[in-house]
């Protein structure tokens, strides 16, 4: 239990800088509407599920779930899910599609850095491309490894940093330099610092991993993602009009540096890693 000092105490600058950030990125994340990006990306839930060797009747949390691709996918394997975010209308699409199929699903809105169950409450624990954008990275492995079973498996896809999204938000960077002293969530997408944030936590797995990007044309891609995609559609809304330009140039400029299609669409591979950590 708090002391009474400690529970009342003033918040540090770091604490204060962390959770003015995640309003940042709660706000960006609410913005536009993932669940049109998100759904493409469903067959990653898919093979996560299945490095993490699922098993019938499994009590499973999605951490930072989005709209729901590993939690549709694990509830496809006949799992108790827990489906959690911090952004309540994609919880409200992850519904919608799990109502679509007829599968029973827990939703719930959380925060990823301070989960609200007990210790050891889930045989697996999973997220993809969520996780990763914590501003408190070791709280957030933490909290994945507390609320998991020893024994149980905390699974994630990260994007990595040398791959297409990576390089994406590098790109972002340069035209909006992040905020000084936070780790970029790209590093979730390496091995060394999986090993940081999970080697005390259980035994760590990594396998490189590709998810190919098909869009109509690299215009069609950019169209998409300035609309729909929230750090992409809140970097050209913070920029003014007349540096936007440079911005729409550079990331075009960056699908023609992945773009492997020759007819005028868009076919990109955008490396992530999937990570399996069995909880000790």
């Amino acid at each position: 239990m708090q002391t009474t000092a400690t529970a009342t105490a003033a918040p540090t600058q770091t604490q204060t800088d962390l959770a003015a950030l995640k309003a940042r990125q709660q706000a960006a994340w609410a913005s536009g509407d993932y669940a049109i990006v998100g759904t493409t990306l469903q067959i990653v839930g898919e093979n996560l599920c299945e490095a993490a060797d699922l098993r019938s009747g499994q009590q499973v949390l999605d951490v930072a779930a989005g709209n729901g691709n590993a939690t549709l996918a694990a509830a496809r394997r006949w799992c108790a899910v827990t489906s959690t975010d911090y952004v309540p209308a994609l919880l409200e699409r992850g519904k919608a599609r799990a109502d679509a199929e007829g599968l029973d699903v827990a939703f719930m809105p959380a925060d990823a850095e301070n989960l609200p169950f007990p210790d050891a409450s889930f045989d697996a624990v999973l997220s993809t491309f969520g996780v990763m954008f914590t501003p408190d990275q070791e709280r957030a492995a933490h909290e994945m490894a507390r609320v998991c079973k020893r024994g149980g498996k905390i699974a994630l896809a990260n994007w990595t940093p040398e791959g297409f999204i990576g390089q994406l938000f590098k790109t972002l960077g340069q035209h909006l330099p992040p905020p000084a002293g936070v780790k970029s969530p790209a590093l979730w997408g390496t091995r060394a610092r999986l090993e940081e944030l999970f080697a005390s936590k259980g035994q760590v797995e990594a396998s490189d991993r590709m998810f190919t990007f098909r869009y109509r044309s690299p215009k069609h891609w950019l169209d998409v993602f300035r609309t729909w995609y929230g750090p992409v559609h809140k970097a050209f809304l913070a920029l003014p009009e007349d540096r936007q330009g440079a911005l729409e140039t550079d990331l075009l400029t960056l699908v023609g540096r992945f773009n492997r299609a020759k007819d005028g669409t868009m076919v990109v591979d955008g490396a992530y890693l999937e990570i399996v950590v069995t909880r000790t």
